[in-house]
């Protein structure tokens, strides 16, 4: 009998076989981790979305269990020993704050996060945005909105980069008021993850890197890096920009800034050069073991979900300690006491340090302006501006950061040492100038028991503050939505 085939020939089909076996695998694979997107895009797709669609109820038929779990963003009901969901005046809490940010709206506001569905609207509370009565008034510019809306990008789309920030926060006040939502992070075909935020792009260029290459694991944490990261406003036009040129290090960061002589702004009492942090989030986190492994962003903000058997990622973007069973444990295996406890331990370890550093820094700030006072020269004041401003920008790199001190404790506690001794050589070097200007005693320090008495010492008028916010939100605000109604920007 004729041999059918020959011993290659089998095993050429053999392996034929098995590949294809694992394509179809790989493709099973794909459509079961993605089944929802999957069914809501082939089987379920109601509306027909095009472009930037700022507003995210258009994509609640789509995609009604995201869409849920987005709408519970407006949720207060977690509170821990680390706050929570709710807003907490971080200033009456620690005082000093007001004298550190002396000089700068912070002074003045400065409450913890609540969901993002707050976005907007905590924005046009805020002290720290003014009381503009009309487009070309204010203290802060257009770029204050950037990662508040999607309708900035929507903007940014129709107008262009320059025309959209070169102007005041207040001048897009009845565009902007849809808060972050779904095409901050999604394009409407198929809601693949996409940068709406060209600046993030720009970063990546500059070091040589592609963003598009970006894995799909990778670009799960990269949508939300487009706003928690560290980034200032450059230029006349107030663009905002990553400093990550250098690195991602807090040294790498503050030595951009250094080179290109940037400065957010000049402190009240010290006259030192300021760098004030936003969050930088994206930064310390890949310098935890968890950014280290692979972890990204939304596998422990978005955890998945399970209903009826359709799998989706949970938009009610929180704390994951309020849901550890989908978060923490779906690595590690102790119980969620344990767990938290764990996370706990290391961010009051941080806040020791933390505190330490601020009493040490708010001294400095009033012991400098105490030498000025005595007759000390710049030439004298050169080297304690410089440590004052070293020591400022780690302790804010190191607080402001949302969970820096459980995405990276290691790295957060080493910046806040870091911060710590800079404050004391700086407090050591003004020691130093007051004995050769002949002053020895201590230096007499003001009460900052309170919020108010430490925004009274650095010579704010918050009731004044406050009544031109309340005339600001009583007739400004509503024309804005009045105006934001009638153009179709909001949805009914």
């Amino acid at each position: 009998m004729k041999e059918i085939l020959k011993p290659w020939q089998g095993w050429l089909l053999f392996g034929l076989a098995m590949a294809v076996v694992f394509a179809l695998g790989v493709i099973i694979s794909f459509l079961m981790e993605h089944r929802t997107e999957v069914i809501d895009v082939v089987y379920n797709k109601k509306t027909e979305i095009t472009g930037i669609e700022a507003r995210s109820s258009l994509f609640s038929e789509n995609y009604l269990r995201e869409y849920k779990t987005w709408v519970d963003t407006t949720s207060n009901d977690l509170r821990s020993d680390m706050n929570g969901r709710i807003s907490i005046d971080v200033l009456a809490q620690r005082p000093e704050m007001v004298v550190l940010w002396a000089g700068y709206a912070f002074s003045k506001d400065y409450a913890t996060p609540r969901g993002h569905m707050y976005a907007v609207d905590d924005l046009r509370h805020s002290l720290r945005t003014g009381a503009p009565m009309h487009a070309d008034d204010g203290p802060q510019p257009a770029s204050c909105w950037m990662c508040k809306s999607p309708d900035v990008p929507r903007m940014v789309a129709v107008i262009g980069v320059d025309s959209f920030y070169n102007n005041k926060w207040a001048t897009w006040g009845a565009e902007i008021v849809n808060p972050i939502g779904c095409a901050d992070c999604h394009e409407p075909k198929n809601m693949k993850l996409h940068i709406s935020r060209p600046s993030i792009v720009e970063a990546f260029q500059r070091q040589g890197r592609d963003i598009a290459k970006a894995t799909p694991q990778e670009m799960r944490s990269l949508v939300c890096a487009q706003c928690h990261s560290e980034y200032y406003f450059k230029g006349d036009i107030k663009y905002p920009t990553y400093p990550w040129d250098k690195g991602f290090t807090v040294e790498d960061l503050e030595k951009y800034y250094d080179e290109i002589g940037f400065t957010d702004y000049i402190h009240k009492l010290s006259r030192a050069p300021i760098l004030k942090a936003q969050h930088p989030d994206y930064e310390i986190y890949q310098m935890g073991i968890h950014g280290q492994r692979g972890v990204s962003c939304a596998d422990c903000h978005m955890p998945y979900n399970d209903e009826g058997g359709i799998k989706y990622s949970d938009h009610h973007i929180q704390n994951p300690l309020a849901v550890t069973e989908r978060t923490c444990q779906t690595c590690h295996r102790d119980n969620k006491e344990t767990l938290c406890k764990n996370v706990y331990e290391r961010q009051r370890k941080a806040n020791e340090l933390r505190a330490l550093l601020e009493k040490e820094l708010t001294r400095a700030h009033i012991e400098a302006k105490f030498a000025w006072d005595k007759g000390a020269t710049e030439n004298e004041m050169k080297n304690v501006l410089l440590l004052i401003r070293q020591a400022q920008w780690r302790w804010d790199f190191g607080v402001s950061s949302h969970g820096g001190s459980f995405h990276a404790p290691q790295e957060t506690m080493r910046i806040l040492g870091h911060g710590l001794n800079k404050a004391f050589q700086a407090r050591m070097a003004i020691s130093k100038i007051l004995v050769s200007h002949g002053y020895t005693d201590d230096v007499p320090l003001p009460d900052l028991s309170t919020k108010e008495k430490a925004q009274q010492y650095i010579g704010l008028d918050i009731p004044a503050e406050r009544a031109a916010k309340e005339k600001f939100l009583k007739e400004v605000v509503p024309e804005w939505l009045q105006k934001a109604k009638a153009n179709g920007r909001i949805a009914n």
